[in-house]
């Protein structure tokens, strides 16, 4: 019994795990080889069981992870629906008609029309947010949707927007792989997602066990969602590129469905703003719970909380009325590049939470 006390007492027996057991068979087999004291069979006990409650607390963690990703990380091009589009696509001619129509491309650049912009690669999604906004628009023909997709969604979202036409609005679907980039866009934006993909990296190797209590591994979850590592989501600080013809769009995520007419957005005068978009709440002491600077920035860099305000709150991108004109004056995107690479360089990424 002595001997059970004192290797339950022993703090430093920690750096003797790596020798333990990985079975009982093989513990006592040991002892008895050996003919070792029933002392050393306690602390070899417990090394054994302190490295399987280890094993099983690790597993617990990646198993928690391994349900989030496989859960969100499904590719949008391999479900159902988009494969059997991509069928339609290469079967038939009305699914590959041109998006829009010949008669309506000029639409596409007039600045007279009302211009949506969605970047996503789920169809059914981008369908429901567009034919809300239609059927509760007063003016649908006034609407000139422009869908930005990746390569492999690009023939499953055109064929459903071919053979399911948008009454009176206009839809543009177009791909990535349509785009021919500057030089100076490729660098960014391969910069951009290698720092995304460096943050992502940094935040699934600091998973500590205490992120996981109770009601406190949502935030870590969604730091490791697979959004985080999509280059459509990223590319929304390159929408003056995307749509260097455009002046002012409404910007809709594809999760959002529209209950009125989105005509006074696009009146709304943003007094020579960038982006004009919606918060949380009311403010007050609980202002955007979880959407504070001091929520997603580490303030105790010096960098961080000499240029930032802890209390501010980000905004919300379901929904955002921009000004592309305003935007090409003060360079944002040029801004953010430089924070971004400052915040993930200068502190070796300590500065993200």
């Amino acid at each position: 019994m002595q001997a059970l006390v004192e290797a339950r007492d022993a703090d430093s027996y920690g750096g003797r795990l790596e020798g333990s057991f990985l079975s009982f068979e093989e513990l006592v087999e040991e002892m008895t080889s050996k003919r070792q004291d029933i002392k050393a069979f306690a602390f070899k006990t417990k090394a054994m069981l302190l490295k399987m409650e280890q094993k099983v607390q690790l597993a617990r963690k990646r198993e928690l992870i391994n349900w989030h990703l496989a859960s969100h990380g499904v590719p949008k091009s391999l479900h159902c629906l988009c494969l059997k589009l991509a069928e339609e696509y290469a079967m038939s001619a009305m699914a590959r008609s041109r998006l829009p129509p010949p008669e309506h491309v000029s639409r596409l650049a007039d600045p007279s029309f009302h211009h949506v912009v969605l970047l996503t690669d789920n169809v059914l999604a981008a369908s429901v947010v567009i034919s809300s906004a239609v059927e509760n628009a007063v003016n649908p023909e006034i609407l000139v949707f422009h869908i930005v997709t990746d390569k492999k969604t690009y023939a499953p979202m055109h064929a459903w927007f071919a053979i399911n036409s948008i009454k009176s609005a206009v839809v543009e679907v177009k791909g990535l792989h349509q785009y021919d980039w500057s030089d100076e866009v490729n660098v960014g934006v391969k910069q951009m997602m290698e720092i995304h993909h460096l943050i992502w990296s940094h935040n699934y190797n600091n998973l500590k066990e205490e992120d996981f209590k109770l009601g406190e591994h949502e935030n870590c979850l969604a730091a490791l969602s697979p959004s985080c590592l999509s280059l459509l989501n990223s590319l929304r600080i390159y929408i003056p590129e995307l749509f260097p013809d455009l002046k002012k769009i409404v910007f809709l995520d594809h999760d959002v469905v529209i209950q009125h007419d989105l005509s006074s957005l696009w009146a709304m005068d943003l007094n020579g703003k960038v982006a004009a978009a919606v918060v949380n709440s009311g403010c007050g002491d609980n202002c955007c719970p979880g959407r504070q600077y001091r929520n997603y920035l580490n303030f105790s860099h010096p960098l961080i909380s000499s240029n930032f305000n802890p209390e501010h709150c980000a905004w919300l991108y379901g929904m955002n009325v921009f000004d592309l004109e305003a935007w090409r004056q003060t360079n944002v995107t040029a801004k953010y590049q430089k924070w971004l690479k400052l915040v993930s360089m200068s502190s070796n990424l300590d500065s993200i939470n």
